[in-house]
């Protein structure tokens, strides 16, 4: 019984030494990296990275609270630990959003001063200089941000990972309306990663932004959703994330059968079968169509693990509401957008449905 349980100690100690969840994170599989997280910590409750990693994981899942927890324990654990003081700089940035007042600036100013020191503690933190470049860009200059700084942050970012600094920089080109520059940046990313499902998703999420249409036009921007949406279908395989960001260009592009029909065909296949489900209840709501198979999918959501990055349990109680509001059921609709506000009390899109329905 001892030499038994010594080797599963042993066992152990090598999966915590070899314990690498940065991959999982980068690569968006947040429901994997919280379970390895609690994993590791079960064993070992003092593991800062671990922490680190789970906090991560759980601004993803829009669990702030529990978030700032995890990154608080692995400052404390580990203050010379980049990821630590990325989970801390994430969870922050998430909080002020959601908070979406005037005393979220302090958490906010915090945040960038987490994000500098994560990628000055290890350079190699690909989404540590995405997520301060970007920071950077959509930050007005009373709070340091400056186009110039992102700009910068994709060049750091192209010595570590050259594809994701091409994205970076692509999609800050883009956020400043200058998308004749910025399209070279993804099509170089394309011709380096055409399976990359980051690639995908950032060029399709560049693409069909408010910015990119006040340059290209609307209809013009249309039909180049419509047409890149389809080239890219195949390169996307059963990855949820770009198979998402074809659906949403399609939407725009006024083909939501078309939108439909992929998103189901890939369900069965996909590597986040509940961004899938999540998809096909938003383009139900959008394109008000097959809304009882919407509501369907939406209530599979609601009943299990949510993949992160997607907006979370709110989204798909406002998406719901939407749905139920397209087919007359107004005090189910209600319900739905007051879900919403129950898990986020400052939805703007809910309290927007709730108004509508009065």
């Amino acid at each position: 019984m001892f030499r038994r349980l010594s080797l599963l100690l042993v066992c152990f100690a090598a999966f915590a030494a070899d314990y690498a969840p940065r991959a999982d994170l980068d690569a968006g599989r947040y429901l994997k990296a919280l379970a390895d997280a609690e994993a590791v910590l079960q064993k070992q409750p003092d593991h800062a990275l671990a922490w680190a990693s789970k906090s991560q994981a759980l601004t993803a899942l829009v669990r702030l609270p529990e978030a700032t927890r995890a990154a608080d324990r692995a400052v404390a654990l580990n203050p010379r630990l980049g990821d630590a003081f990325l989970a801390r700089g994430l969870a922050e940035g998430g909080s002020a959003v959601q908070q979406r007042n005037l005393s979220s600036l302090s958490q906010i100013s915090d945040a960038m001063d987490d994000l500098r020191a994560a990628v000055g503690l290890d350079p190699t933190l690909v989404y540590g200089w995405m997520s301060l470049g970007l920071a950077y860009e959509q930050l007005p200059g009373i709070l340091g941000g400056s186009t110039r700084r992102a700009l910068q942050c994709a060049d750091s970012l192209k010595r570590v990972d050259p594809v994701r600094g091409e994205i970076l920089q692509g999609t800050v080109l883009a956020l400043e309306k200058r998308w004749r520059d910025a399209l070279p940046c993804f099509e170089r990313a394309l011709a380096a990663a055409p399976r990359d499902p980051e690639v995908l998703y950032a060029y399709l999420d560049a693409l069909g932004s408010r910015e990119t249409r006040k340059v290209l036009g609307d209809e013009p921007q249309r039909q180049l959703q419509g047409k890149e949406a389809m080239r890219l279908l195949p390169a996307a395989g059963n990855r949820a994330r770009p198979l998402t960001a074809v659906c949403d260009a399609l939407l725009d592009a006024g083909k939501g059968e078309d939108a439909w029909r992929i998103a189901k065909e890939a369900l069965p296949q996909a590597d986040a079968p509940s961004l899938l489900r999540l998809q096909l209840g938003k383009i139900a709501a959008r394109a008000n169509l097959h809304s009882e198979e919407g509501l369907a999918f939406l209530d599979q959501v609601l009943r299990e693990p949510l993949e992160g990055g997607c907006g979370g349990y709110g989204a798909a109680h406002w998406r719901r509401g939407q749905i139920l509001r397209n087919l007359g059921r107004k005090a189910e609709a209600r319900a739905a957008a007051q879900a919403a506000l129950a898990l986020d009390p400052k939805d703007t899109k809910a309290k927007r449905l709730l108004e509508e329905l009065r």
